[in-house]
């Protein structure tokens, strides 16, 4: 049976390969996305959704309105120099494309119950509208799986400051509540997600290969703009991180990460705004079982590229 995911993000291309991995997954039914601020404004993250899941034929999976800004209340930058002026690169979606229609914030909560303890929620982007969710939803929102979130960075720099995550930092004050509220938290930080290259020679692979796959004709390009930025802020790197991929990939394929278990906070204010913080020591201090969180800390890249090659080429949104 498909594990069946609620998907909050920002798309931005590394979102919006996720989006596409997920449609192609064969043990992965999307079933609900909720796009918000983040990499772009929200309403053209709501519009690349829409894009996306047009390019697929599944006009069917609800789009979910989710946050304009963070609980912080702080301006959020945009960077079109990473993701595009409209996240998807160079690409923009068609003005042809129909205004999506967006659905109430409560729709989360009805999916909850619709597919109780059997849904798993995935966070790829700022944490705003999850924790919306946890102040609202209360303890119906742990009735679920799992929720993966990719945030976060340990024993490694960070990637908008020197020591925080961007996702972590564009609204520490929710990533917060999300780790203190949420039971069974897997947290896939840039410690794995750097790892996760996708390389020209794998685009090379889905452009000969990938007949089937509607968004073969996008991922060149998308790539190549990603490229050029990750080109010049990490010089000498071999590719471009599927960051959020992985956070879908752990779930159909636990084994390409391996966990320690902890408490994660996250600091919401000065210098270390943005920071998470766990305690690593050889004798941590205890903690109650419910309030650790999975940290991945190891990763197979070898297995995750080859399967994600495999969805890329052979998958199918009409499966």
């Amino acid at each position: 049976m498909a594990a069946k995911v609620l998907f909050f993000g920002d798309p931005g291309i590394d979102d919006s390969l996720a989006i596409m991995y997920g449609l192609l997954h064969p043990n992965i039914e999307i079933v609900g996305i909720v796009p918000s601020y983040g990499n772009v404004k929200q309403e053209q993250a709501v519009q690349n959704v829409a894009y996306i899941l047009s390019l697929a034929g599944k006009r069917d999976i609800p789009i979910i309105a989710g946050a304009k800004g963070p609980l912080t209340g702080e301006f959020t930058p945009f960077y079109p120099e990473i993701h595009g002026a409209e996240g998807l690169g160079p690409i923009r979606p068609p003005d042809t494309l129909p205004t999506a229609e967006l659905l109430n914030f409560d729709e989360i909560f009805k999916i909850i119950k619709r597919y109780e303890n059997e849904l798993y929620i995935v966070d790829v982007g700022r944490s705003t509208s999850l924790a919306i969710a946890f102040l609202l939803g209360g303890k119906l929102m742990n009735k679920v799986k799992g929720i993966y979130v990719m945030g976060g960075a340990f024993f490694v720099p960070g990637n908008v400051t020197a020591e925080a995550e961007a996702n972590f930092y564009g609204d520490p004050i929710a990533t917060n509540l999300v780790c203190e509220h949420a039971q069974n938290l897997a947290i896939l930080p840039l410690n794995i997600t750097m790892q996760a290259l996708l390389t020209s020679d794998v685009v090379d692979q889905i452009d000969v290969h990938g007949t089937h796959n509607p968004f073969r004709q996008l991922i060149r390009h998308i790539f190549d703009y990603y490229y050029e930025f990750y080109k010049k802020s990490v010089p000498g790197i071999k590719g471009t991180p599927l960051h959020d991929v992985v956070a879908l990939s752990a779930i159909v394929n636990p084994s390409i990460v391996q966990y320690a278990h902890r408490r994660v906070n996250v600091e919401m204010l000065g210098i270390l705004k943005g920071v998470s913080v766990a305690d690593f020591r050889a004798k941590p201090e205890k903690e109650p079982l419910e309030t650790l969180d999975r940290i991945a800390l190891r990763f197979d890249y070898e297995k995750f590229i080859t399967e994600f090659i495999q969805v890329m080429t052979m998958g199918d949104v009409n499966r």
